[in-house]
């Protein structure tokens, strides 16, 4: 069975010709499914868990890389610590913007994604971990004043830039070749001299004082925190051109 999670600011009337399109497509192809509105729901996670102890099999985030994030955790917290359900899958509908977690899966709009549904192709993937969120794509934040504290030295780059800690790419980067099955976070530290520093990490500590660490583009993590990967953690249905094998 599919429940479609639709995000709260699909209500705005400007999205209603792109959800109404959606939604002709999945009846089209024989994929209709019940469909919760987050708007007013308090305890998103207790929702989907509970639908998920109901039988439902994939789980259809509708929206951008905020609706994913907020339905991630409860898919895999359910899956790990239920007796009945151990295989919930993870499909997505973009619609909008901010959608760089679905483009890097290989799907561009509705249309697309109903059809990727329909095809059912699934991998299952790593997931990174900041503290106790769980991320897709990946975490940022501004190099200068940052300490990145492995077990046996720490770096701390002197120029003003960004570091980029990746799972899964939703952009190309020169020499970047990101795969969410190998068991390591790409962290990437470019200053601006354009120099950049590319380390394969599993594990490892960030601190900075006076910046927050942002994961997949939506959520703002304080530092000090503990940064590992978790190994074939989420099932996700996939696109022919996602950006990974």
């Amino acid at each position: 069975m599919h429940v479609y999670i639709y995000d709260d600011y699909l209500n705005k009337s400007k999205y209603n010709k792109s959800v109404n399109r959606m939604e002709i497509r999945l009846t089209d192809l024989g994929l209709n499914g019940k469909i919760i509105r987050l708007g007013g729901i308090k305890n998103i996670k207790g929702t989907i868990q509970n639908e998920i102890k109901l039988g439902a099999k994939t789980i259809v985030a509708v929206g951008n890389n905020q609706t994913v994030n907020k339905i991630i955790g409860a898919i895999i917290d359910t899956d790990i610590y239920g007796d009945f359900q151990k295989k919930t899958l993870l499909g997505i509908i973009p619609i909008g913007s901010d959608n760089s977690i679905a483009a890097s899966f290989g799907i561009k709009n509705e249309e697309d994604a109903c059809n990727i549904l329909l095809a059912r192709r699934i991998e299952k993937i790593d997931l990174g971990l900041v503290g106790d969120y769980y991320f897709l794509n990946e975490a940022s934040i501004e190099s200068y004043g940052t300490n990145i504290n492995l077990e046996d030295y720490s770096l701390e780059p002197e120029e003003k830039g960004t570091i980029r800690i990746i799972n899964l790419l939703s952009d190309k980067i020169n020499n970047i070749n990101s795969n969410p099955h190998d068991g390591l976070l790409d962290v990437i530290i470019n200053t601006r001299k354009k120099s950049q520093t590319i380390l394969k990490l599993d594990k490892f500590n960030i601190v900075n004082k006076n910046e927050q660490l942002l994961v997949d583009g939506v959520i703002s993590v304080k530092t000090p925190v503990d940064i590992s990967v978790v190994r074939d953690r989420v099932s996700v249905i996939v696109g022919k051109d996602r950006s990974f094998q």
